[in-house]
């Protein structure tokens, strides 16, 4: 990594994980420590042409917009809509987006902030392919060498009920597959943190261990307890 880069970190999961509240919390713990946070929405800062992509995907699929709540389900038809055609432009779109990524990041250097949170990565749109597919393995490997690597990469897991009760807007049984794709996807990668489903406190806990591991401090070349330990003096 780039030494003169902030610290990265990222949340992944399905709707509903929880990724919102870690997210304020970590943040809140980074701001206590004297550092400087940015946050970055994988959809609205990387994605490109991502209204144009929501306005086509509405369209095409008839889905509703917005995000479900138990007062106001919605039902969604975009990222669980997977026939032949709509993955293939998905590969073609997940490119781009990887190479948006990249260029995102190298910019980041130009930021002030010691450490940037990104809320969602490349991950959760690889997240919706089918891995098992051997074609869809080879495109996975080259995205994830094109995209620069967290410093720190959170998957969130989550119990789907649970998750569906939470922000109801796609099929339970979408969303058990989707975990199931999550946690598929953390072993290919292999440098992914998977927060267990527990209580906020509880995977707040774990989300700070993670990242006290080696520090948020702009490189990799650290020393685990040498950088808890600065973290700590911070």
């Amino acid at each position: 990594m780039e030494s003169d880069r902030p610290f990265i970190v990222s949340f992944s999961g399905i709707d509903g994980a929880g990724k919102t509240t870690q997210i304020t919390a970590l943040t809140e713990h980074l701001r206590s420590l004297g550092l400087t946070t940015m946050l970055c929405t994988f959809w609205d800062d990387i994605v490109v042409f991502s209204r144009l992509r929501e306005f086509l995907s509405l369209k095409a699929f008839k889905g509703e917009k917005g995000v479900g709540s138990p007062e106001k389900p919605v039902n969604r038809r975009d990222k669980n809509v997977s026939s032949s055609y709509v993955i293939v432009l998905r590969l073609f779109l997940y490119l781009l987006d990887a190479l948006s990524l990249r260029v995102a990041v190298s910019r980041l250097s130009r930021s002030n902030a010691d450490v940037t949170i990104f809320d969602r990565y490349i991950y959760d749109e690889l997240a919706n392919l089918p891995l098992n597919h051997a074609v869809v393995g080879f495109f996975i490997r080259a995205v994830l060498h094109l995209a620069p690597s967290p410093d720190v990469a959170y998957v969130l897991d989550a119990d789907p009920q649970a998750a569906c009760a939470r922000k109801p807007e796609y099929p339970l049984e979408f969303v058990r597959k989707n975990r199931d794709a999550y946690l598929a996807l953390s072993r290919i990668v292999g440098e992914m943190h998977v927060i267990a489903p527990l209580s906020e406190l509880e995977m707040s806990a774990q989300v700070i261990e993670a990242i006290r591991r080696c520090g948020p401090l702009p490189t990799r070349d650290c020393n685990p307890t040498e950088s808890a330990d600065l973290t700590a003096s911070r």
